[in-house]
């Protein structure tokens, strides 16, 4: 029987002991290490979290605040892009999308819930000269591990997974500066 006890008891360490490794392995995940392919990397962002709200929306059952860094924030402000003129190198823009829920304290408001994605859009006319001078990334966030990986072809909506993925949607708003948020008057 003290057999039987010490190999339960040791089984029940060694699975704990991998379930906290792998809950710290999820917990320590450097989002800002990431890149998709054309060099477009998280880090690029850094703060966004921390950025003014341009809009919300809501699209395909996925709630979503758009943000964007002062560059952005100060040419949306100026009339760009209504005016014809481009937003200026440097202008950056996140979209957070989330699944959504009924609000349990007040069921009439529908709220985010677990997060979907993050998207994320710089100006950049060098870099991305072959696609109106965006660059674009979609990184899709795993629920279940709290870790972020770059969109595919398998993402929900299916992403190409480069630099340039935004690009051909984007074109709809050429005249635009590719822009197709507007700045929520407040």
């Amino acid at each position: 029987m003290k057999r039987k006890m010490k190999l339960l008891i040791a089984g029940s360490l060694l699975m704990a002991g991998t379930l906290v490794g792998t809950a710290l392995a999820v917990a320590t995940q450097d989002k800002y290490a990431l890149k998709v392919p054309g060099g477009l990397a998280f880090s690029e962002f850094r703060g966004y979290e921390g950025w003014q709200v341009v809009s919300v929306s809501e699209d395909g059952g996925l709630l979503a605040v758009v943000m964007a860094n002062p560059t952005m924030i100060d040419a949306f402000k100026s009339g760009i892009p209504g005016n014809g003129k481009p937003f200026p190198d440097g202008s950056k823009m996140a979209k957070v999308h989330w699944n959504t829920k009924k609000l349990e304290t007040f069921p009439a408001a529908t709220v985010p819930a677990t997060q979907h994605d993050v998207d994320f859009m710089v100006k950049d006319s060098k870099r991305f000269a072959d696609s109106g001078g965006w660059g674009y990334a979609v990184f899709d966030h795993d629920v279940a591990t709290g870790t972020f990986a770059p969109g595919t072809k398998a993402s929900n909506p299916p992403q190409d997974n480069d630099a340039k993925c935004g690009y051909a949607c984007h074109t709809l708003v050429k005249g635009r500066d590719y822009v197709f948020t507007e700045f929520a008057k407040r």
